[in-house]
């Protein structure tokens, strides 16, 4: 149920009564902001004209008429010519009811749209590290919310496993690697990779001839040489081996893989059809450019002299074969703000060349991740490695958990997998609880709290919650049992406290923060939410007793809001990711 969208019909039924408006668009509902009194608001200046008066006399008399019409409204305050409508709390104790009743609560229906999202794209010349972090966790979670909505959706991840980076890697193991496999080092693939990429550019300083053969070495990779083809197999092979076991850890999943090897040429084809349409025009040293001047832009180069794709035609064939293949509505690139120019030209391109498409295309532009220490840079070796991030967050959380005492009492292999999930949860929310497109100080001391904005304090709560609710089984308390057969449930809707009037109400919004996450591609809308929820939760259950209540059926009903709370709890923090512990 739309909660929104009814009130908004009831007032434009009152409008049509009361001043013979017809114009929908003029009834404007929002949720009541939080410093007034109120559940939704009436902005009722577009309708004076038809009112012919004052701001507030308007608001009172569509007020009135609703109180009289509406049999779930409540009553209604009017502030400076908006009007403020409370519902009744037997409509709100109906609609908890529906929610509990609902095992697909917050779930959009079906749009029959296909989207890809396009999300990792590491090099295979070094390992993952922090700022990889945040586009894997950002681009899975964007993908899960889209399906939440109803969206079929596609996660992509183009490997970008050719180049000359690649063989700078390739270069420094077949000088100075002596043979060293990630089995004779003990290294991670990507990591013994990574050691080989630092050690070029160590190496590089003092002798620059080393570019030159790295040059060298790529024309020989392009040329199929069977030496350097084979050993870029073999390297690309161990990178592959330790970026599945980061994936895994991350909980991070892919349903399409690319790889740049195979991608490189496809917009070749695109690139003689935009010369054909006249799109495009060749240079007398046979480069291939795209004139972008009159749109505000410069000109881009598709082709060099020598016949060879750059970037841009490589992401013009990638994008007309998934749109043609996946039959796609729209592909969303979950890539760093320092791209966004380049999405913006191939956006315009695929424009010009008649793709209509080209404007379901959408760059999820992301702000960098910066350390209290400063950037990070891959080829002096001073990124923070995602494999040790993840390790030393796992042990913080074990750490500060044995502190506070939440590790008493389980067993080695529950405390593990404890401190597992809350590292794994303060690092995840912390990234995603930022708006995507700023950027972000990680400071993995501030992550790991169990107070305040964090996922160790929603992950606390849950457990919390879960807690109470074994203790009501233990001691024989049926409350589902209470809630089926109806009984008290004229009592408590009379009853029902401002605090649980208002998680019943926090509880009805998170269908709409789920789609508005979806429509902003924004995970951070789900975290606040979540975090609001929870920190409301912990509120009430601080103030008011539930398994010591003498009412029976106000018991009952403070277990099944329990319930429900720690239910949508789950259901937000998965949509980022995160695993919530059943007991803590």
């Amino acid at each position: 149920m739309n909660i929104e969208q009814n009130i908004g019909q009831a007032a434009a039924e009152a409008v049509e009564k009361l001043y013979g408006v017809t114009d929908e668009a003029l009834v404007q509902i929002s949720k009541t902001r939080k410093e007034f009194t109120g559940d939704y608001t009436l902005v009722v200046f577009p309708l004076l004209k038809a009112s012919r008066k004052s701001p507030d006399a308007t608001a009172a008399e569509i007020g009135e008429y609703l109180t009289a019409n509406h049999p779930d409204v409540d009553a209604f305050n009017v502030i400076k010519g908006f009007l403020n409508i409370s519902l009744k709390p037997s409509f709100w104790a109906a609609r908890f009811g529906e929610i509990c009743g609902d095992p697909s609560f917050g779930r959009g229906a079906a749009t029959g749209k296909t989207i890809m999202v396009e999300y990792s794209s590491p090099n295979t010349n070094k390992p993952l590290h922090l700022g990889h972090i945040r586009n894997n966790l950002l681009g899975w979670s964007v993908a899960e919310i889209l399906k939440e909505c109803g969206n079929t959706v596609l996660k992509a991840n183009l490997v970008n496993d050719r180049g000359i980076h690649i063989c700078k890697s390739m270069l420094a193991w077949q000088r100075f690697g002596g043979g060293e496999t990630p089995e004779s080092s003990g290294l991670k693939g990507d990591h013994l990779v990574g050691k080989y990429y630092v050690k070029f550019n160590d190496e590089l300083k003092k002798d620059e001839s080393l570019l030159t053969d790295a040059q060298q070495m790529l024309r020989q990779w392009e040329a199929h040489d069977p030496e350097v083809y084979t050993l870029w197999q073999t390297m690309n092979g161990w990178v592959y081996d330790g970026f599945e076991k980061t994936y895994k850890r991350l909980g991070v999943d892919f349903d399409r893989m690319y790889y740049e090897s195979q991608t490189y040429l496809l917009g070749k084809a695109l690139v003689e059809e935009g010369l054909a349409k006249g799109v495009f025009y060749r240079r007398d040293d046979g480069s291939v450019w795209c004139d972008l001047t009159a749109d505000g832009l410069d000109e881009k180069l598709l082709l060099r002299a020598d016949g060879t794709s750059v970037y841009m035609t490589q992401d013009l064939g990638t994008a007309l074969r998934r749109f043609t293949d996946e039959n796609l509505d729209s592909l969303v690139y979950v890539v760093g703000n320092e791209q966004n120019y380049h999405f913006q030209v191939l956006k315009l391109v695929l424009s010009k060349l008649g793709y209509s498409w080209a404007e379901a295309i959408y760059h999820l532009s992301y702000g960098m991740v910066e350390l209290p220490e400063g950037k990070m840079k891959s080829r002096e070796g001073t990124v923070v490695d995602a494999d040790d991030l993840v390790e030393g967050m796992v042990e913080t959380a074990r750490d500060m958990s044995a502190e506070l005492g939440k590790l008493d009492g389980l067993s080695a292999e529950e405390a593990s997998a404890i401190a597992e999930t809350v590292g794994l949860g303060a690092l995840k929310y912390f990234i995603l609880k930022v708006d995507p497109r700023k950027t972000m100080l990680f400071d993995p001391r501030e992550s790991i709290d169990f107070n305040g904005n964090t996922g160790p304090f929603i992950q606390y709560t849950h457990a919390r919650i879960r807690s109470v609710l074994r203790k009501a089984a233990d001691s024989g308390i049926d409350y589902a049992a209470t809630a089926a057969s109806g009984s008290g449930s004229a009592s408590v809707s009379e009853n029902i406290l401002p605090e649980e009037l208002e998680l019943i109400k926090m509880l009805s919004d998170y269908p709409s923060a789920v789609q508005a996450a979806g429509d902003n591609f924004a995970p951070s809308v789900v975290a606040a939410y979540v975090y609001d929820l929870a920190k409301a939760y912990n509120g009430y259950y601080h103030d008011h007793s539930i398994l010591r209540e003498t009412d029976p059926a106000a018991r009952d009903f403070r277990l099944r809001l329990s319930e429900q709370v720690a239910a949508v709890i789950k259901r937000g923090m998965r949509l980022l990711g995160i695993a919530v512990p059943e007991r803590m």
